[in-house]
């Protein structure tokens, strides 16, 4: 019993620790962002969602970047990362899905 007060007494002093440190909290928060984002890249059914969700965890990163003090890098990680990667992901996702939806028309029609 004495095991599970000390795990509970170490939980809320961790908490007490992260409410007293509004950087620490909005990292923590920024962290589970990144990763519900994450695992909606690999379990979305939608690929342009998934896309999307990675330009989310994208997003976190270069935040991360910030808090950290690198703005340089975290600017580069927008500009590249979120800005063109990103971009380039959801066009080439549209753009094949449409010859993939004529492709399959015209099979049905023959």
């Amino acid at each position: 019993m004495s095991f599970i007060n000390d795990i509970w007494d170490g939980i809320c002093s961790f908490a007490g620790f992260v409410w007293d440190n509004p950087d620490m909290l909005a990292f923590v928060i920024l962290a589970a962002i990144a990763i519900a984002a994450a695992i909606h890249v690999v379990v979305d059914p939608e690929v342009i969602h998934s896309a999307f969700y990675l330009a989310l965890v994208f997003v976190c990163v270069a935040v991360t970047y910030f808090f950290l003090e690198a703005e340089f890098i975290g600017v580069i990680q927008m500009l590249v990362y979120v800005g063109a990667i990103t971009i380039l992901f959801a066009f080439s996702i549209m753009l094949t899905r449409r010859k993939i939806k004529a492709s399959v028309k015209e099979c049905e029609l023959k």
